[in-house]
């Protein structure tokens, strides 16, 4: 998340990013939210694979968000950019993922902004999907592997 949003209510994160607010564009400052980084090292201890989908299709944009990766210790993992003329599901349909986790966009239009929405129907069948609140993170989510509902 961008940084001035550390440490305000989830609803205010969002009210920033809809207000396009300037650290919201300051990539290069961004920061986890809650504990994901722990969450999605424990997955990796499961034998999870992480792949990492970036937003940006500026190679120098790419960059800042591999170096966030890196600042924080997030588990090592392929980071996907966008063509210029991709959508966030025509990533995910040359990708493939076993499962995809995603905010559910709130800031910025919901789900017409998601990727499994615009999935072609075949493919939602092979990919499961897992929608979090804009900002809420994934520590809500099991810490087993086996407890989500799509393994």
């Amino acid at each position: 998340m961008h940084g001035r949003a550390v440490g305000v209510p989830r609803e205010e994160r969002v009210r920033q990013s809809a207000r396009r607010e300037p650290s919201v564009r300051d990539f290069a400052s961004y920061v986890p939210v809650g504990d994901a980084v722990s969450k999605l090292h424990n997955w990796v201890r499961q034998d999870a694979e992480v792949v990492y989908l970036s937003s940006h299709r500026k190679v120098e944009d790419v960059r800042k968000d591999e170096e966030v990766l890196r600042r924080y210790a997030f588990p090592e993992g392929s980071v996907l950019q966008r063509r210029p003329d991709d959508s966030y599901a025509d990533v995910a349909e040359r990708a493939l993922p076993h499962v995809v986790i995603e905010d559910d966009c709130e800031s910025i239009g919901g789900a017409q902004e998601m990727i499994y929405p615009h999935l072609p129907d075949a493919l939602r069948r092979r990919i499961h999907s897992i929608a979090v609140p804009e900002f809420g993170g994934i520590d809500h989510l099991p810490s087993d592997l086996a407890e989500l509902s799509c393994f």
